[in-house]
């Protein structure tokens, strides 16, 4: 007979919705980060249909994606990494499109603009970057206010999941600012920007081992510049050799980017069926022992 204990676990073990934060998390999270970056590149400017379209049709696409994560009655990996795609791409746009303009420095030679409607709010990176943090600052102070968990593996509710993923798709718009801006403003390029990143990920993971600092706090600075990490990777691998790219183009790197993404989260995809394969438990039914007992 289970105990109170037994089907709280069990419970919670049903509404899991999101996954457990471990290395392969994290790789996982720099590969989509990165091909966000690409793709978004790749409708906005490759494509030339602009920043203002491909915000519009990448956030309806995170919609979709989304509510299909919503309604999963448990974490599916393919369902969730499509989310984190998807905020990704839509991030990237979003970003250029309040921070850019239609200068020559953010469009290819020979373009004079860049697809229909707005062609970028032109905030620049600290404006944007500003109006972004409080945006997730006031996202947080309404999750803390509810009184729900900010742990990720303990998220089991609706509203609860609903904030994480906002604070998701902000968190990734603010870091493609940062990366954006370290690749382009700094003067790091974006091997240096990648590498500053780097360095700063390092720092967190030391501070893991600090008591005094919370694994939530560091979780959410480690999300945040994951995405300015998978920026500037994405830079480098897209953008001409003379502004210090491997000039690989949009569409040829989010295709090896998609690719190895893929093979991630059908390797999680494998792992989640495991995990939530029944076990044997190495008890002996009780009618079964009583049979036995009675044969003695």
């Amino acid at each position: 007979m289970f105990t109170d204990l037994d089907l709280a676990s069990a419970t919670k073990s049903v509404m899991k919705k999101l996954p457990e934060v471990t290395l392969a998390f994290w790789i996982m999270k720099i590969a989509a980060t990165t091909l966000g970056e690409t793709a978004g590149d790749l409708f906005a400017q490759t494509l030339k249909l602009g920043y203002f379209l491909t915000t519009i049709a990448l956030f309806l696409l995170f919609v979709v994606t989304l509510v299909v994560q919503l309604r999963s009655s448990r974490y599916n990996p393919f369902f969730y990494w499509t989310v984190i795609l998807s905020t990704s791409m839509a991030g990237t746009t979003m970003s250029d499109f309040m921070n850019r303009d239609a200068s020559a420095k953010f469009l290819s030679g020979g373009v004079t603009s860049l697809g229909w409607g707005p062609q970028g709010l032109g905030l620049g990176y600290p404006t944007g970057a500003a109006i972004l943090i409080s945006i997730l600052l006031v996202i947080f102070a309404v999750w803390k206010m509810s009184g729900m968990t900010f742990q990720i593996r303990d998220i089991v509710t609706f509203r609860g999941e609903a904030l994480f993923w906002s604070a998701i798709l902000v968190s990734n718009t603010l870091g493609t600012s940062m990366g954006d801006f370290l690749s382009d403003s700094s003067g790091l390029g974006y091997a240096g920007g990648a590498l500053l990143v780097s360095g700063a990920l390092a720092v967190l993971v030391a501070l893991m081992k600090v008591p005094v600092v919370p694994n939530v706090l560091l979780f959410w600075i480690a999300f945040v510049l994951t995405r300015p990490l998978g920026a500037t990777a994405g830079d480098f691998l897209t953008k001409p050799v003379a502004k210090g790219g491997l000039d690989l183009g949009t569409a040829g790197s989010s295709a090896v980017l998609l690719g190895i993404l893929l093979s991630l989260v059908a390797y999680a995809q494998v792992q989640e069926r495991r995990t939530a394969a029944p076990r044997p438990t190495g008890r002996e039914p009780v009618a079964q022992r009583a049979d036995r007992q009675r044969a003695d």
